[in-house]
């Protein structure tokens, strides 16, 4: 009797291990086709990338724009340009972010007006699992996945050398620079202050004219009156240079050197006609285009540069025609 009781116990436990076997199995199978369909999902989720300027009433920021949107069809992925009517407006830019968040885009490709007052947002981004990458304009943010632009300052450092090397030590040299607070002109301004102090000339006043044109020229007026002996102007932008070398030409000046930045369409125009005298050009194209590649690859999973420089160069009247022809050929592109 002990015998067959033994039995039928061995027996017992052998069922419950073969059912317990089979339960883990079903729950292993039905795992790997979560798992499966997880991947799946990811693979066939389509990539989403937002890209949002500090405004698009520029040049400069509609070549940006046209960067970005070349490189949304050579990946096929889909890419919307977006950003307010000035680069004043911090809250307009605010709320576009916060509406691409609550898309739940793939990726924030971010030229932000303001830095510090951008890290609020950038921090609901990453609570949302949305990478951020920052274009144009860096920011004192430790989850950015990168950084594409120019070297800001070292691009104000080569229009400030120029301006040196056209005049005379102790020359009075003045500074138009873009709205207070913004990082990419205040390195622009860092720049090229130096360079024109370290080669000995006299930066007399720096002011803002919020990268806009008809305040460019409001501000120049003033410093011609202010300074009527203004050897030099330079701006952190080509609008407001283009504003300062209206006003210089209807005040009758000759002869002061007006250097922009960025090598807009219109600052080639004027420095072939013989009135602004250079800009410093950056590769607003490239901006756009490495910003979005590198969106796409963070948004795949793959790894990137924290820092990608895309470089600047000093456009004159010796070179101008060759700018020009470089840059309609990225227009034609749009």
């Amino acid at each position: 009797m002990k015998k067959v009781t033994k039995i039928l116990s061995l027996m017992v436990i052998l069922t419950m291990l073969a059912v317990s076997f089979i339960g883990c199995g079903k729950k292993t199978a039905e795992q790997q086709t979560s798992n499966n369909n997880t991947a799946s999902n990811n693979e066939t989720k389509p990539i989403k990338i937002a890209v949002v300027l500090k405004a698009l009433n520029s040049d400069y920021w509609k070549i940006v724009q046209a960067g970005a949107m070349d490189a949304a069809k050579q990946l096929g992925v889909e890419v919307e340009v977006l950003g307010p009517n000035a680069e004043t407006d911090i809250a307009g830019q605010t709320s576009i972010m916060e509406d691409q968040i609550i898309k739940k885009v793939s990726a924030l490709v971010v030229a932000p007006s303001q830095p510090s007052a951008a890290i609020a947002t950038f921090d609901k981004a990453a609570e949302a699992n949305i990478p951020v990458l920052l274009i144009d304009t860096n920011a004192n943010w430790d989850k950015k996945l990168s950084f594409i632009g120019t070297g800001n300052y070292a691009g104000g450092e080569v229009g400030g050398k120029f301006i040196a090397s056209k005049l005379q030590k102790g020359d009075k040299v003045v500074i138009i620079r873009g709205a207070l607070g913004d990082g990419t002109h205040d390195e622009r301004v860092n720049g090229a202050k130096k360079a024109m102090e370290d080669a000995g000339l006299q930066v007399v006043a720096v002011q803002p004219a919020n990268s806009d044109r008809n305040m460019g020229m409001s501000v120049m007026e003033n410093l011609l009156q202010t300074y009527p002996d203004v050897k030099a102007v330079f701006c952190s932008n080509d609008e407001m240079a283009l504003g300062a070398q209206r006003a210089i030409m209807q005040a009758g000046k000759k002869g002061i050197i007006t250097v922009g930045f960025d090598g807009s369409p219109d600052a080639l125009k004027s420095i072939k006609a013989g009135e602004l005298t250079g800009s410093v050009a950056q590769s607003p194209y490239n901006i756009g285009k490495f910003g979005v590649e590198a969106a796409v690859k963070v948004a795949k999973g793959e790894k990137i540069d924290a820092r990608i420089d895309t470089g600047t160069s000093m456009i004159t009247a010796e070179n101008v025609d060759q700018a020009q022809a470089d840059l309609d050929k990225i227009l034609g592109k749009k």
